[in-house]
């Protein structure tokens, strides 16, 4: 019989979690299809963007909103030194109610849209939004739906790329996994000019060996009762963290409050929220300089033996595997990994139904009760 992350599938379906332990299960395989599919349409990309991230001129806004807005802000700084171009990760939810703020109509720009299903309201009103008050601007939407709103409102648009997610990253589950990691992959591999093809294949290698390895220390480190879980990461990792957070924090339906920081930023107030029912995870940097600080972070945190447990995820971390000399950006769905398959597992030691948590329906996998404004009627 088959067993996923230490429960027999046949479990997972009567709990109502086996969409969701599917989802995070077969995200290797989805960045190896990915990959595939990248290489297929490497020309039709190739002429979408030309050499227009070149242009020191242009801005390119990374947008979405709740989870597809970390994937902006994951990869925004990486993308950003990469090019001459201006990267800036904004998400949708602001872009809607401070348009002056970040929009400039005299300059050339190219938005960047990261959804899962194309049909939350913010997704389409943001686009519509950019052609009101951006001239001849361009955009990229990276999505897993085909008949989402968001693609579909596009197909014909010269001044449109819609770059469509293996079918499978579409999760049927509650909760963004295999469509997070699969987006942020895909903007990775687009927008950076170091990218190598078999960089995905690799990745996924790993991603598999990491899932198998993690299965059983995850699911013991979930039975330790903790009312409160701080996710911590510097630079691209701090966006990570945030989307950590947010996974146990849906995942269990708001029983399991959460917070995300970077290290250096926690002892300036945040570091206050730690008690003794606290789980600490703290995402290693690749890069040397930050480790440094983390480190620091992490013998203080110990020493105060405030925390009910401390623990790293990375490269030599508590959960940790060997990888390539990858900047933290393109490690960062690896990691991911670790905290998917830890939120699933206090979803189901609360006894919810992680494929569906919110059974009332106050929180919605599309978003409901949105009413879009125009800009112009203020």
């Amino acid at each position: 019989m088959t067993t996923l992350f230490q429960r027999k599938t046949t479990d997972w379906r009567d709990i109502g979690g086996l969409d969701t332990a599917e989802e995070i299960a077969h995200q290797p395989a989805l960045w190896r299809a990915l990959a595939a599919q990248l290489s297929a349409e490497q020309s039709r990309i190739a002429d979408f963007l030309g050499d227009k991230l070149r242009d020191p001129h242009l801005r390119v806004i990374l947008t979405g909103a709740g989870s597809s807005a970390y994937v902006g802000e994951i990869i925004a700084d990486e993308i950003n030194a990469a090019w001459p171009c201006q990267v800036r990760a904004i998400s949708t939810t602001s872009l809607l109610t401070h348009p002056a703020l970040y929009l400039e109509n005299g300059g050339p720009t190219l938005l960047v849209s990261f959804a899962r299903s194309g049909n939350s309201p913010e997704s389409t009103a943001a686009v519509q939004l950019v052609r009101d008050l951006v001239p001849h601007a361009r955009f990229l939407n990276i999505t897993c739906n085909p008949d989402g709103a968001l693609a579909t409102q596009s197909v014909d648009d010269e001044a449109t790329l819609n770059l469509l997610m293996p079918a499978a990253s579409c999760d049927r589950g509650f909760a963004m996994t295999s469509s997070f990691t699969c987006m942020l992959l895909a903007a990775l591999a687009v927008l950076d000019p170091d990218f190598e093809p078999g960089r995905l294949n690799t990745l996924a290698d790993i991603g598999e060996q990491a899932s198998a390895q993690w299965a059983a220390p995850v699911a013991e480190l979930a039975t330790l009762r903790v009312s409160r879980v701080i996710y911590l990461g510097s630079g691209p990792l701090e966006g990570l963290a945030k989307e950590a957070a947010l996974k146990i924090m849906e995942l269990t339906a708001g029983s399991v409050m959460t917070m995300a920081n970077s290290a250096l930023g926690f002892r300036h107030g945040p570091k206050a929220a730690v008690t003794h029912d606290t789980l600490v995870l703290l995402f290693r940097s690749a890069d040397p300089l930050s480790r440094r600080y983390e480190h620091d972070l992490l013998e203080e945190l110990r020493r105060d033996q405030v925390a009910a447990r401390v623990l790293t995820i990375g490269a030599g971390g508590d959960f940790g595997i060997d990888t390539p000399s990858w900047p933290d950006a393109w490690l960062a769905p690896l990691w991911l990994l670790m905290a998917q398959q830890y939120a699933l597992h206090q979803s189901a030691q609360l006894q919810l139904r992680p494929d569906n948590p919110f059974t009332g329906g106050i929180v919605n996998r599309v978003v409901q009760g949105v009413t879009i404004y125009r800009h112009d009627e203020f």
